[in-house]
């Protein structure tokens, strides 16, 4: 198994606490330190942005999980795990939508939670502690400038592109760019294809965005 050479500091948000310290004994070999709040309310006031990562439960007491994590997205620049064992498609497909970067859910073995932190921690460019991905893109106002050139875009290649550079590094599928879009609805799955690669053009950069098989783009 991988072990960090750096502490991360994981925020967790989960109502079981029996789970809560299974997970803390288990992470802790690989150098991860677990802080849990069984109140959402006290998780989301903790400091969020002194942490590594978020890792979340959905059924907690007085305010649902997906709430938690709208909040947290909206706020703080975090990576989000979605830990859960309701079992309903559409509370995966809406975690995701609302900004959450992978949903696991339970029973499952604390191995696969491990491998996927590292996983997502390197997607981030983390490697334990928290920064900045160094990007070519800038955004001001409702104009995206790439290595300082203004670029000229439909409201629906800045929208997409957009997305794609707040989360740069990592794969959003296309059904989370539709349904994160303001000008886009779910007809729009052909046209995402055509929208891409009208982007890739004004970028002069076919690899600037990559295809991921089945799942979505992402941009690299």
């Amino acid at each position: 198994m991988e072990k960090t050479n750096k502490k991360i500091k994981i925020l967790m948000i989960e109502d079981d606490p029996e789970f809560a310290e299974l997970l803390s004994e288990y992470l802790s070999q690989f150098n991860m330190e677990i802080t849990n709040y069984e109140d959402p309310f006290l998780g989301v006031s903790a400091g969020v942005q002194n942490y590594d990562l978020l890792l979340l439960d959905l059924t907690l007491p007085g305010m649902d999980g997906l709430e938690v994590c709208e909040e947290v997205v909206r706020k703080y620049d975090i990576p989000v795990i979605i830990s859960s064992a309701r079992s309903d498609i559409n509370d995966k497909v809406e975690s995701l939508r609302l900004g959450a970067d992978d949903y696991l859910p339970k029973p499952y073995d604390p191995k696969e939670l491990h491998a996927r932190i590292l996983s997502l921690l390197r997607r981030y460019n983390k490697s334990g502690s928290r920064g900045e991905i160094k990007s070519d893109y800038e955004m001001k106002g409702d104009t995206i400038y790439y290595k300082g050139r203004a670029l000229n875009l439909t409201p629906a290649e800045f929208d997409i592109l957009s997305q794609l550079i707040k989360k740069q590094g990592i794969t959003l599928s296309r059904e989370q760019l539709i349904n994160e879009s303001k000008v886009m609805n779910d007809s729009s799955q052909k046209s995402l294809d055509v929208i891409i690669s009208k982007i890739r053009s004004k970028l002069g950069n076919s690899k600037a965005i990559q295809a991921v098989r089945g799942v979505g783009y992402k941009l690299v």
